[in-house]
């Protein structure tokens, strides 16, 4: 008689698991939203927790495009960078590793000329 090794319990694999914002990173990201949204640039938001990514979608009204998007890709750590800030029309306007480096893109959309 030989014995077998328990077959083991079906646990949650690595590809299965979401990329998600944590504490820090949402709250920078609604810092700059609040902003935002006393400024009347921004309406309204989204979050996605995907398989290799975590987006936040900002929208300026209810639309079916969001105008930015702040994408978290944790398998680009060692590249280009963990963060991304991208436009309406799909184009990378920064990356980084930095989240609060690479939001200063998007604050510079709420300084405007004074003008009397």
């Amino acid at each position: 008689m030989t014995l077998q090794p328990p077959t083991p319990f079906p646990g949650p694999r690595e590809a299965d698991a979401q990329v998600s914002f944590d504490r820090a990173e949402l709250s920078a990201i609604l810092g700059l939203y609040g902003r935002m949204v006393a400024a009347g640039e921004w309406r309204d938001y989204g979050i996605a927790a995907l398989r290799e990514v975590a987006v936040f979608a900002v929208y300026r009204r209810t639309a079916e495009q969001p105008l930015y998007r702040i994408e978290k890709r944790p398998k680009l750590r060692n590249r280009q960078g963990l963060y991304a800030v991208v436009a309406q029309n799909g184009q990378v306007l920064r990356r980084g590793h930095d989240l609060r480096t690479v939001l200063r893109v998007l604050e510079r959309k709420l300084i405007r000329p004074v003008r009397d």
